[in-house]
C-alpha cells in the first residue's frame, strides 16, 4: 500500500510522483506571495509584481520531460544560483521559466528583452516633479505660504523584484545592450542594487534574500543577439534548452489545438523531419500554427493531404525567409520533398 505522506498524479498517460506535505508548503508560499503582490499594488499602484498563478501560460503542458528540467531550474535557484536558459526559438524557454518561477511560490516580475532596454528600463527613473504648497502659521495672524517641487522616482521591474524578493523572469535577455546589465553585478555579487540617478539615501537597495533571477537567450547564431560580458554571466549557470521529444512535442500540440490524434501525429512527424532538413528554425510554435490551420482549411477530409501539409508549412515558415529572391518556391519544393 502506498504511504499516505504522497500520492500519484496522472499527466497525459505518464505519471509524477509528489509529496503532500511539499504541496502544502508550496500553497502557503503562494498565498504569502499573493499578499506580498496585493500589498505591493496598494503601496505602489501599477506595481509589476504578478501573483504565481497569474504567470503560467494557459495551456501548459506538463510531461516527465518538462518537470524534469523544470525541477532542474528551481534547484538551482533553491541554490540561490540566477538562471540562464539557452535555447533555439520556439522550444519553449519562455513558457518553462515562467513555470519554475510559479513553482517558487515567490511574486514573479517579468521583463522583455530589446535595443530598447538600458539601465534606467530595469532600475527606475526620474517620472517628472511633483508640487505641493505648506502653510506656515507659526507666528499667529502671519500666514507664509511655500511651494516645493519634489521629484518623483518611479521603480522599475529590477528594483521592485530585488526590494520584494520576487522571481524575475527576463525574457529576450540577450537582445538588450550589455551596458544595460552593469547593475546586475553587484545584485549577484554583493547583494545590493545601485540606482544610478536616484539621490539620497535610498540610492541603493539591499537584495531581499529571496530574490532570484531566470533570464532566457536565444543561441548565438540568432540574430539581434548580444554578446554580455563574462564577468556577468559567470555568475549564472547555464541550462540548455533543446525540442522536447516527439510525445512532448505531441501533448503540447493537442493542448492548444483540438485535432484528431493521428493528425496530431502528422504535424508533430513533419515538423520534427523538416527541422532537420531546413536551413530555417522549425521549432514547437511552428507545429502548434499548422495544426491550426489544419482545423481551418483540412474541411472534412479523413486523411491529412501533402499538397495541403505542404502549402500549411510553406505559410507558416515562409516569414523567416522573407525577402529572399526565389527563395518561397524553393522552400516549398524543400518542404514537399521532406514530407
Amino acid at each position: 500500500m502506498a504511504d499516505d505522506s504522497s500520492r500519484t498524479r496522472k499527466v497525459r498517460g505518464r505519471k509524477i510522483r509528489s509529496d503532500r506535505s511539499s504541496k502544502e508548503g508550496r500553497r502557503a508560499k503562494k498565498e504569502l506571495a499573493r499578499t506580498a503582490a496585493a500589498n505591493a499594488r496598494e503601496r505602489d499602484g501599477d506595481s509589476p509584481l504578478s501573483e504565481p498563478d497569474e504567470v503560467v501560460p494557459e495551456p501548459f503542458v506538463e510531461t516527465d520531460a518538462v518537470a524534469s528540467l523544470r525541477d532542474r531550474i528551481t534547484g538551482w535557484l533553491e541554490a540561490d544560483q540566477p538562471v540562464h536558459l539557452i535555447g533555439p526559438t520556439g522550444c519553449g524557454k519562455t513558457a518553462l521559466a515562467l513555470s519554475a518561477a510559479a513553482d517558487r511560490g515567490r511574486p514573479v516580475v517579468w521583463l522583455n528583452g530589446d535595443e530598447a532596454v538600458d539601465t534606467a528600463a530595469l532600475v527606475g527613473a526620474h517620472a517628472g516633479g511633483e508640487r505641493y504648497k505648506e502653510d506656515d502659521r507659526f507666528v499667529g495672524g502671519v500666514s507664509k505660504q511655500t511651494e516645493i517641487v519634489r521629484e518623483r522616482w518611479i521603480d522599475n521591474p529590477l528594483s521592485v523584484a530585488v526590494r520584494e524578493g520576487a522571481t524575475l523572469v527576463y525574457n529576450e535577455f540577450s537582445r538588450s545592450d550589455p551596458s544595460a546589465h552593469n547593475v546586475l553585478l553587484s545584485v549577484f555579487e554583493e547583494g545590493v542594487l545601485e540606482r544610478p540617478g536616484k539621490r539620497g539615501e535610498d540610492r541603493t537597495i539591499d537584495v531581499h534574500p529571496e530574490f532570484r533571477a531566470i533570464v532566457t537567450s536565444n543561441d548565438v547564431e540568432y540574430a539581434g543577439v548580444h554578446d554580455q560580458q563574462d564577468a556577468l554571466l559567470d555568475r549564472f549557470v547555464g541550462v540548455h534548452v533543446d525540442y522536447y521529444d516527439e510525445e512532448t512535442e505531441r501533448d503540447i500540440v493537442s493542448s492548444h489545438v483540438d485535432l484528431p490524434e493521428e493528425d496530431v501525429e502528422t504535424i508533430v512527424r513533419a515538423t520534427r523531419a523538416l527541422r532537420d532538413e531546413l536551413d530555417v528554425v522549425v521549432g514547437t510554435r511552428a507545429a502548434i500554427t499548422a495544426a491550426t490551420g489544419m482545423t481551418v482549411f483540412d474541411g472534412d477530409e479523413e486523411v491529412i493531404d501533402e499538397g495541403l501539409l505542404t502549402e500549411l508549412f510553406t505559410d507558416v515558415l515562409a516569414p523567416k525567409i522573407a525577402g529572399e529572391n526565389g527563395s518561397i518556391e524553393e522552400l516549398r519544393a524543400s518542404i514537399g520533398e521532406t514530407i
